[in-house]
């Protein structure tokens, strides 16, 4: 689908439980509980490839199609140093960009996505 300029959304939170323990003041204990994964959004200029547009519109009309989406960070040379997957993804937002005749800056879409899950490749 295309390279993108900026992405946001990458981190993942567990939840935790605090557990005081009896005759114990100095410290709390702290269980892990759930991992959230919160919706990634991703940057690029617009292109004639309109495959993210179509994909927010088939969600639109109620016919949502989960995939795997990977994030490839490359350096500047174009070598891949950090691969990232985002299970069962789907568009929950898509911004077209911001029209205005006094400037002269790329027009950029943003499409955020939600999911199941983040993993490192």
């Amino acid at each position: 689908m295309g390279g993108f300029s900026e992405g946001s959304g990458l981190p993942a939170e567990t939840e935790f439980e605090e557990k005081p323990e009896g005759g114990v003041n100095d410290y709390v204990h702290k269980l892990p509980k759930r991992t959230k994964y919160p919706n990634i959004t991703l940057k690029r200029g617009i292109t004639d490839c309109d495959a993210l547009w179509n994909w927010h519109q088939e969600v639109v009309k109620g016919k949502v199609e989960r995939k795997t989406v990977f994030v490839i960070l490359l350096d500047r040379e174009g070598n891949e140093k950090w691969r990232w997957f985002f299970e069962r993804a789907y568009p929950v937002q898509w911004t077209g960009p911001e029209l205005r005749v006094d400037s002269n800056t790329v027009a950029v879409e943003s499409i955020e996505l939600a999911h199941n899950g983040l993993k490192k490749f």
